[in-house]
């Protein structure tokens, strides 16, 4: 039996992410991929080992209409401790989603030295009206998201 490959663009489309980002998860080892000549092969269960990361055993909703991704790697200042929070914030329209992912982003580039080697995942479910976050990083760096978004949720 032989494995499914998709091409970078293909995996783009999937995950609704333009081919840059696919080929800095490519480059940063946290998408496996192999190269055929002069382009990338994603194989299928590469895939669905990348697209699971992080996610729990739940039922999701089926269709996720925004998702954002940000991770700044770390430079010879990681923390011996890590740690990760998930949300789910309800009762969130569009509107709502892209304020508090845009703050979040904000945080993040704008955050220098306590932000490396810390990733966010934020994504929107339009269906159930649900924004979840994913947190991984330094205590301070979750305590400082964490602060940003009951900010946010009290200013609703």
């Amino acid at each position: 039996m032989k494995d499914k490959f998709y091409t970078i663009y293909q995996v783009a489309d999937q995950l609704e992410m333009s081919h840059k980002t696919i080929r800095n998860f490519i480059s940063d080892g946290r998408l496996k991929a192999s190269k055929v000549g002069k382009q990338w092969r994603i194989a299928e269960a590469d895939l669905e080992s990348f697209m699971n990361q992080g996610e729990s055993t739940e039922d999701k909703p089926e269709e996720s209409l925004n998702s954002i991704s940000f991770e700044l790697p770390s430079e010879g200042t990681e923390d011996h401790i890590k740690v990760s929070a998930v949300l789910d914030i309800h009762q969130q329209d569009k509107e709502q989603f892209m304020r508090l992912s845009n703050t979040l982003l904000a945080n993040m580039n704008g955050g220098g030295f306590k932000v490396r080697g810390c990733t966010l995942n934020v994504k929107y479910y339009e269906q159930d009206r649900t924004v979840k976050i994913f947190l991984w990083g330094s205590i301070n760096f979750i305590q400082d998201m964490l602060e940003t978004i009951k900010t946010l949720n009290e200013t609703v």
